[in-house]
């Protein structure tokens, strides 16, 4: 028996990778061909149907792979908003230097990507209430750290991973599971011995929905835990749940007239966008879970765009726009893409930015709170941006 994971080194020395990748090596050696220098681009040419911008993630882990290969890197600042057809990162170098690492980078950067991008989706529909992240157990245990952060940067006000402190400097959200109560077989013993047994910064919010109806397990914690209880938490099965704002509303209600309207409601199971937009008006927090985890696919291909032969040519494949490309950010809803060496008199951002020369890092990079800062500031722009439009 074994774990079915490789580690660190092993992806970095580019062992994973398509056997295409090495058969290619291969056949330009036989050729003797050597010095290839080219300009490949990371680009997204198709978003998911109904998306019209993603979130750029994984650069950090894209730049750890390249390190110490004789090559120099462009790319988008770690969190920032994207279009279709943009590049998000070029990689100027040998091609033989830095190939096999193709399926390596496009993993890191599609994945993290599509997973930064639901978030920020979500996020942005109840900007004003807490989201926590709770997808691992739909996942493989061995990238966990990898999921909470880009959950995280994009846009989830926090994450339950034990190892998330660790990694991302944030400390991990969650109380009880259904177990305890299973378990003990009360729900009232369950709640009173969480309140004496678990650390005292931890916030008392209660599960009650394991036994007995949601409305009355809601006004039974309330009353044992009274100023203590931070909130309860819903997680009822849909098969179960029949119309959950009516429940929400119902328990809202019934904490209210009894003195508990400091109670706050957390939702959690199965949610996504439209249960985000149907309840966000009744509840303070939402537990958000396997919609980020497994999310729409943010498509990013690698393409050779450029190749050097005294001066860049601009060269790659049909379907594709030739030429290193930069984009200028002139507004959040408004990026003007040139091609990367053209000298431009727009008065606006450059996006690309040198990241590693020589295999050598030459930025700072910022941290998973910074990252997140970013993105929150973004999708305030976004949304300011369609709420004019739809008062318009």
């Amino acid at each position: 028996m074994r774990l079915y994971t490789v580690g660190e080194e092993e992806i970095r020395s580019g062992n994973v990778t398509d056997v295409y990748f090495k058969r290619t090596a291969d056949t330009l050696f036989h050729l003797g061909i050597k010095n290839l220098k080219v300009r490949m681009e990371f680009h997204c040419y198709g978003l998911p149907k109904g998306y019209s911008w993603g979130v750029f993630a994984g650069l950090e882990e894209a730049l750890r792979l390249l390190e110490g290969r004789n090559v120099t890197v462009y790319a988008m600042d770690e969190g920032t908003i994207f279009r279709e057809i943009e590049p998000v990162m070029i990689i100027e170098g040998d091609y033989l230097e830095f190939g096999e690492l193709e399926t390596a980078l496009l993993g890191v950067l599609r994945h993290e990507s599509s997973i930064a991008t639901k978030a920020a989706r979500i996020k942005m529909l109840a900007l004003n209430k807490q989201m926590i992240f709770f997808g691992l157990r739909a996942l493989h245990p061995a990238i966990s750290p990898m999921v909470d952060r880009a959950a995280y940067i994009g846009g989830m006000d926090g994450v339950s991973g034990t190892m998330s402190e660790k990694f991302l400097g944030v400390k991990p959200s969650g109380t009880m599971p259904h177990a305890l109560m299973l378990a003990v077989g009360d729900n009232v013993k369950a709640w009173q011995a969480f309140d004496e047994a678990v650390e005292k910064d931890v916030p008392r919010i209660v599960l009650v929905d394991t036994f007995d109806d949601e409305r009355n397990e809601a006004l039974k914690a309330a009353s044992l835990l009274k100023d203590r209880l931070y909130g309860i938490r819903l997680d009822t099965p849909s098969s179960r749940r029949g119309n959950f704002k009516k429940i929400v509303k119902e328990i809202r209600w019934t904490l209210d007239i009894n003195g508990f309207s400091n109670v706050r409601i957390i939702v959690s199971g199965g949610l996504d966008e439209k249960d985000v937009i149907e309840l966000r008006d009744v509840v303070d927090s939402f537990g958000i879970g396997t919609s980020v985890a497994f999310p729409p696919s943010v498509d990013f291909s690698a393409d050779i765009v450029e190749k050097f032969d005294g001066k860049w040519i601009p060269f790659t494949k049909r379907g594709k726009w030739p030429g290193a490309k930069q984009v200028y950010r002139c507004s959040i809803n408004d990026d003007k893409i040139t091609l990367f060496d053209q000298r431009s008199e727009l008065k606006c951002e450059p996006l690309l930015k040198e990241y590693m020369k020589d295999g050598k890092l030459v930025r700072e990079l910022p941290s998973p709170s910074q990252i997140r800062d970013r993105v929150i500031s973004q999708l305030k722009d976004i949304s300011k941006i369609e709420q004019d439009s739809e008062n318009n």
